[in-house]
């Protein structure tokens, strides 16, 4: 772990540098990028040295081991017993741990090198489910790198902060200042945060923990069997629970850090809590036990680090890693409790900090909705209760039922009281309880199926226990058959989901995006412009303001846009009060070009005869309020 922990931690101080000198500069600069680089340089250096890694230093731990020892065990038993374990378990799952990080590698390959690319005179994308993402993170990567203040406004919504967990878009603005070409580092990040999504997966839950993020599914891949044909079949409006790696990592990017971060955390609270038998303890008097409370795999300030910036880069992540500390804290002992107290207590001013900015300083309403049935009765995936859950996660729930039903059940009979260490599997399952059961009441979200978000948690918490505690323990047969009806159709899906997009899919025209490039390169980067709301319009490629993005990311992220939408159709229809409309709406430039031309056919456009011409092309022209605004002010 010490690797992730050094990559992880580069991203985390370049980019919390990167907040800090926006803001004291007024804006990011090429010098600002550098330093914050080079902090984060520092950092994961510092962390590389510093994190206690069990597995590196005493090659007895293995996060493929089918049966851990029971708390409790003698540590002397665990030193002769784990050779002959390993070796067997190497020998059993080799050919299902290659064939699963070949599945790994391709997906990876196949998504990243191909997220976006020149193909003649277009820029395409490989995914369909990327086509409104990607141009999001675009828009805040050129946002950032244009140079605004920080926190900025909002670039698709006017009168407003930026009310989005930006962190991995700041640290790809941060490599654009850098003199890294936006594709390379777009593509780049993908790549090293897919490495670093796999090898925390296989640390927290081996090889089965891979495949069960890789290929996560109910039964509805297995039409495969009656069509012989690869196919995305989760990826219809039909099915909530779709392919985590192709509709989430792929296309939310902040997940890039925020999953490999948030399993390093796990990680590191179920070595320090619950490993009692740390061999190198025991090999090397030197190092530390957690027997005597000292020993901890992540130095303090980078479990703090990691911790308390965590929603400046995904927040459902923040809420899912607290409700695992609260769990913690609740059955733990007071060790434990103490630890946890004191995390929570130093995390509090800075993760309030970064929600305050993220949320327009709390001026975003709460989306905190009572949902019973998370979406089952939503739409098209509306379904009786009972067929909603199996044709969505097959035999996932009774599996994981059953498995926090036998392990309490053992807790119960080994006269566990109040105040005791609860055990290291029940400890994570009941937390993973909590976030599902949390997210199946609560919407947390305009759109009920972002609930995603944090409930993915409740499933990666169960990964590697359901393996080790149940799955594991059955005859071969048994395993193989169960695995196959867990991750079958998911297998499908993926591999039909990268099939699909063979051709690409046009995302923009690369001689309109250039040609606005340059004629905006000399117009004030707090400038806003009226143009038509689309997820690709050249002018949010590049990073400018708009009166209002793509109205789908406007709801999701829980704006009331319906009376902006109207004022701004009016304004670019060239209504009587035109010039009055612009000026609320804070406009200082009219755009007109391919998307205008043909969603407002009717315009009267008056700023044409009213408003100076400043630069014009194959793309369309642009059109200066400033002066005509402030002369009816």
């Amino acid at each position: 772990m010490k690797r992730l922990a050094a990559g992880l931690m580069l991203v985390n101080v370049a980019t919390i540098s990167g907040v800090a000198f926006g803001i004291l500069s007024r804006g990011l600069t090429p010098a600002d990028a550098s330093t914050a680089l080079a902090l984060g340089v520092f950092a994961a250096i510092l962390a590389y040295f510093r994190v206690f890694d069990s597995k590196t230093n005493s090659n007895v731990f293995d996060s493929d081991d089918p049966a851990p020892p029971k708390l409790g065990q003698q540590r002397s038993q665990r030193i002769v017993d784990s050779p002959s374990i390993l070796l067997s378990v190497s020998r059993r799952y080799n050919l299902a741990k290659w064939i699963v990080v070949t599945c790994f590698v391709l997906f990876a390959v196949r998504s990243f090198c191909c997220l976006v690319y020149i193909d003649g005179d277009q820029l395409k994308i490989q995914s369909p489910n990327n086509l409104g993402d990607l141009a999001l993170h675009i828009t805040y990567i050129k946002n950032f790198a244009n140079g605004v203040p920080l926190w900025p406004d909002n670039p698709i919504y006017v009168g407003s902060k930026l009310r989005y967990p930006a962190g991995a878009d700041l640290f790809n603005a941060l490599l654009c200042l850098f003199h890294v070409d936006l594709i390379h580092g777009l593509v780049w990040v993908g790549l090293l945060g897919s490495l670093a999504t796999f090898y925390a997966f296989y640390r927290w839950g081996g090889t089965f923990g891979v495949a069960g993020f890789l290929f996560n599914g109910g039964i509805v891949g297995f039409q495969f069997l009656g069509t012989l044909q690869f196919r995305d079949y989760q990826g219809v409006n039909t099915v909530a629970w779709k392919s985590i790696p192709l509709s989430m990592l792929v296309t939310q990017r902040g997940l890039l850090y925020a999953i490999p971060a948030g399993l390093l955390l796990l990680w590191h609270w179920r070595e320090r809590f619950f490993r009692d038998d740390i061999v190198a303890g025991v090999a090397d008097p030197g190092v530390p036990t957690v027997n005597d409370r000292s020993y901890s795999p992540l130095p303090f300030w980078v479990e703090l680090l990691l911790y308390a910036s965590m929603p400046l880069f995904h927040v459902h992540t923040f809420l899912a890693l607290s409700a695992v500390l609260v769990l913690l804290a609740s059955f733990g002992d007071s060790a434990m409790r103490k630890h946890i107290a004191l995390l929570l207590a130093s995390a509090f001013v800075p993760a309030t900090f970064f929600v305050w900015l993220i949320t327009d300083h709390f001026h975003a309403g709460s989306v905190l909705a009572w949902q019973p049935g998370w979406i089952q009765h939503d739409g098209d995936f509306a379904a009786p209760f009972f067929a909603f859950w199996l044709y969505n996660f097959g035999i996932w729930i009774p599996l994981v039922i059953a498995l926090i039903t036998m392990c309490g059940w053992r807790v119960w009979k080994s006269g566990w009281r109040w105040g005791d260490r609860i055990p290291e599997d029940l400890a994570f399952l009941l937390a993973a309880a909590a976030i599902f059961i949390f997210a199946f009441f609560v919407k947390t979200a305009p759109w009920g199926w972002d609930n995603l978000k944090i409930m993915i948690w409740s499933y990666f918490l169960v990964l590697p226990f359901l393996w080790s505690r149940l799955i594991a323990k059955w005859p071969m047969p048994a395993r193989v058959g169960v695995c196959i009806a867990l991750f079958g159709s998911g297998f499908v899906s993926l591999f039909g989901g990268l099939a699909a997009g063979r051709t690409g899919y046009g995302f923009a025209d690369r001689a309109e995006l250039d040609g606005v490039g340059h004629a905006i390169q000399k117009l004030p980067v707090e400038a806003r412009f009226a143009a038509f709301p689309t997820y690709n319009h050249p002018l949010l490629l590049q990073g400018r303001k708009v009166v209002l993005g793509y109205p789908g990311h406007l709801w999701t992220e829980g704006f009331d846009y319906g009376d902006l939408f109207q004022r701004l159709g009016d304004l670019m229809n060239g209504a009587e009060n035109w010039r009055e409309i612009a000026r609320r709406l804070q406009v200082r430039y009219v755009f007109w070009g391919r998307e205008e031309t043909m969603n407002y056919a009717e315009s009267k456009r008056p700023w044409e005869k009213t408003a100076p011409l400043i630069a014009s092309g194959s793309w369309g022209a642009i059109y200066d309020l400033e002066s005509r605004i402030n002369q009816h002010e």
